[in-house]
């Protein structure tokens, strides 16, 4: 057999095996490649005085990719305004950006509230005069405090379900965070960009969840769908200001609200609980890494502060799958 022919039957029975879903990855031995694993962006990167002059607000900015967002923007030139409900992680966030030589400010907030929310958007304005953009990157997966540790018995009544078995106390508390919160959040950055009249631009976070269903999550995955239509709808109200509205929906990525998660498929699966959680886990590229890494939350970073800077001038009304192709197949 020469190797054409070989060539030619590997990939007539990758097409058949894709017919009838049992494909699997190629080895790189099989295919006559060289596998290579994708290198995740370097922590450090940063794109030199492209948000020079920019105020940006960051919703959930204690940690996690509102964390990163927040002290790239700043490396790029831009002051932050960092919102949240983590007082200590916040305030943190906003010394390690100071102690760069950057612009920042911690406020503590709780996006359920309108006055928090205004209140945040004030002191941005107060302490640099203006707001330019804004990350909604605050949110939860379940019905707990994000900052409380996990503990499947004594959070129960809060934790992800089937529809069958979930709590009111957990869809709310969901709902309220999700999907009111960045309405909130939303509606006061809004408020401010028309008030100065030269536009602007605002990133929210959805999630594979508002692009797709995920198992046993109903209150996550209808509050992301709605963070999403919430971009879309603000996106077309807000085109003749001259203010884009974009969201980036990521699939798993390394943050403390990933490994929560993690944390409750475990305990699930020790419990004996069946469900569909387990048809689908990893992303086109998390599948094909030799460690299967997630994201990191500078790549999520990298792709948000494209969306708030000059270099997306084109772009709104758009969902982003930052997802490493978990929405592609």
């Amino acid at each position: 057999m020469n190797a054409q022919t070989k060539k030619f039957r590997i990939s007539t029975a990758v097409v058949l095996l894709s017919l009838i879903g049992l494909t699997e990855t190629l080895t790189a031995q099989e295919s006559g490649y060289k596998k290579n694993d994708i290198q995740p962006i370097d922590s450090t990167y940063f794109a030199k005085d492209r948000l020079k002059g920019r105020v940006i607000v960051v919703t959930g900015g204690a940690r996690g990719i509102g964390r990163a967002t927040a002290i790239r923007a700043a490396r790029e030139g831009a002051a932050v305004v960092i919102g949240d409900w983590l007082a200590a992680q916040g305030e943190s966030t906003a010394k390690y950006i100071r102690n760069e030589g950057g612009k920042a400010l911690f406020v503590k907030t709780d996006i359920r509230s309108t006055e928090d929310c205004n209140r945040l958007i004030a002191e941005a304005v107060k302490m640099f005069g203006k707001v330019d953009g804004a990350l909604l990157n605050a949110g939860v997966m379940d019905g707990t405090f994000s900052g409380d540790p996990f503990d499947y018995d004594k959070q129960f009544k809060l934790l992800p379900a089937r529809m069958d078995e979930a709590t009111d106390e957990y869809w709310n508390n969901v709902m309220d965070i999700n999907v009111t919160g960045t309405f909130k959040s939303m509606r006061s950055v809004a408020k401010q960009l028309l008030k100065q009249g030269k536009g602007g631009a605002i990133v929210t976070v959805g999630s594979i969840a508002g692009l797709t269903g995920l198992a046993g999550n109903p209150a996550y995955v209808a509050s992301k769908h709605a963070v999403n239509g919430l971009t879309r709808n603000a996106a077309i109200d807000y085109a003749p200001f001259g203010i884009r509205v974009n969201s980036v929906n990521m699939a798993a990525t390394t943050t403390p609200m990933t490994d929560k998660a993690f944390a409750y498929v475990k305990e699930v699966k020790k419990r004996g609980i069946p469900g569909m959680g387990g048809a689908k886990t990893e992303s086109l590229l998390m599948m094909n890494d030799t460690k299967h890494r997630m994201a990191t939350v500078w790549e999520q970073a990298s792709v948000i502060l494209f969306l708030l800077s000059d270099e997306a001038s084109n772009l709104t009304g758009a969902l982003y799958p930052t997802d490493g192709g978990w929405t592609a197949y």
